[in-house]
């Protein structure tokens, strides 16, 4: 089965990120699934992320522990810690939270780190099936720069192959649907060589040989960003999706730039190939984190701006991960991540472009399945505004049925022209027939 058959339109869900750091545990998991299955299954959330460090039973915020003793396997895999997922104990991995994820309709997810654990290293394991051992696939001068658990694997040595099909057949034999790997869609620069970027393509071809070896329909979304647009086609050919962004939080600056990275990115979207806008920072979050030295809060983004921001998300067709604990979330803020019109852009629309950006608007626009346009505008300055949208000066001519997609109402016949009155950092969607 290709990559681009079974993830046709973009992954939605929730990753513990946001929320939780790296200390997430199983009953949070749980207790975000049971919600998601309730309240947003039907609008098209699916997919329960268990985000880094699940192997580290010391894990307590989004503050990683430098050298942390990792639970590892006697091939050198990580695996759940059991005090933080109890029913990982006996060997049994991720695979009893997969099967109740699974029985709930919904589909499992975990996040790695590229390469081998410098633990496996020291304790030179075996490579499951080989003769070979952790030592003779390690490119110890391959580091993260901001987390210290893996060495890179030197893709050149005999038996680099062969890790990374071990941890995905693990990987799927515990049910896993999605694996976000992390440090490999950009690495960061070495110590004495500052100035450049190396790009992991090795590493990602390697995981994408082994998730096909697998038989198994497995997403693959790389991290961090921003990734490069020169890498786009072998992004596309390895991947599911790949995050166009460092990491993204709860700052209007953020969704701004957001804007130019979507424009950079558009002609690259795809079936089966999602540039990536990151987490949605929606609701409660930071419950046990510290980024930017912000800890615990509600989402900093006003009501408008997160209308915004999914506007963008999904006329740009991003994958959309709530990062948020779920089963405190406001109703308010629900309305707006299960407004169906709006989501069916990630299955309905292509094309998407903006159209056009100056100091007060920015608009963007899509192609329908049907023959329908699809527009999208955005105030992006600090006082309500009124827009007015010129249809020819966007390869359009004639009259239009116009209904606003966010609102769900109609708002009856437009010649040439509509005008459109938004608030501060407001965007809307309309379809226009």
């Amino acid at each position: 089965m290709g990559k681009n058959k079974f993830a046709v339109t973009p992954p939605m869900g929730w990753n513990s990120w946001d929320c939780y750091g790296a200390a997430v545990t199983e009953k949070e998991l749980i207790q975000n699934a049971d919600y998601m299955e309730k309240n947003l299954k039907k609008y098209g959330w699916e997919y329960i992320i268990c985000d880094i460090q699940w192997y580290e039973p010391t894990a307590d915020s989004s503050h990683y522990h430098n050298f942390a003793e990792l639970c590892m396997d006697e091939y050198g895999r990580v695996v759940p810690a059991p005090n933080r997922f109890p029913s990982a104990e006996n060997g049994q991995g991720f695979s009893k939270i997969a099967e109740y994820v699974h029985a709930k309709g919904l589909k499992f997810g975990i996040h790695i780190m590229r390469g081998i654990p410098r633990q496996a290293v020291t304790e030179n394991t075996k490579v499951k099936g080989t003769e070979y051992r952790a030592r003779d696939i390690a490119h110890p001068f391959s580091i993260c720069s901001w987390n210290s658990d893996m060495y890179g694997v030197d893709v050149t040595k005999p038996g680099a192959q062969e890790y990374y099909d071990s941890l995905i057949e693990l990987y799927a034999s515990w049910g896993v649907d999605f694996i976000k790997v992390d440090d490999i869609c950009v690495k960061y620069a070495q110590p004495g060589n500052e100035n450049t970027l190396e790009y992991g393509a090795g590493e990602i071809e390697l995981l994408r040989n082994a998730i096909d070896k697998s038989g198994r329909a497995i997403v693959l979304s790389l991290s961090p960003g921003p990734a490069m647009v020169d890498k786009a086609e072998h992004l596309r050919k390895n991947a599911n999706m790949w995050r166009i962004t460092n990491d993204f939080w709860d700052r209007w600056e953020d969704i701004m730039e957001m804007f130019g990275r979507c424009d950079n990115w558009s002609p690259y979207v795809s079936e089966g190939c999602f540039p990536d806008c990151d987490m949605l920072p929606i609701g409660h979050i930071s419950i046990r984190g510290c980024e930017h030295g912000v800890s615990e809060r509600i989402s900093r983004f006003t009501f408008e701006e997160i209308q915004t921001m999914m506007s963008l998300w999904c006329i740009f067709r991003s994958p959309l991960m709530l990062g948020c604990e779920l089963t405190d979330l406001d109703e308010k803020t629900r309305s707006l991540i299960t407004n169906e019109e709006v989501l069916a852009l990630l299955k309905n629309s292509r094309n998407a472009h903006q159209v056009l950006r100056e100091y007060n608007v920015i608009i963007w626009q899509a192609d329908g399945l049907d023959g329908e346009k699809y527009i999208a505008v955005f105030n992006v300055v600090n006082w309500t505004d009124t827009f007015r949208i010129d249809f020819r000066k966007m390869d359009m001519d004639g009259t239009y049925m116009v209904r606003d997609l966010w609102a769900k109402t109609d708002m009856g016949v437009k010649e040439r022209y509509m005008d459109v009155t938004l608030k501060s950092h407001e965007g809307r969607v309309y379809r226009l027939k």
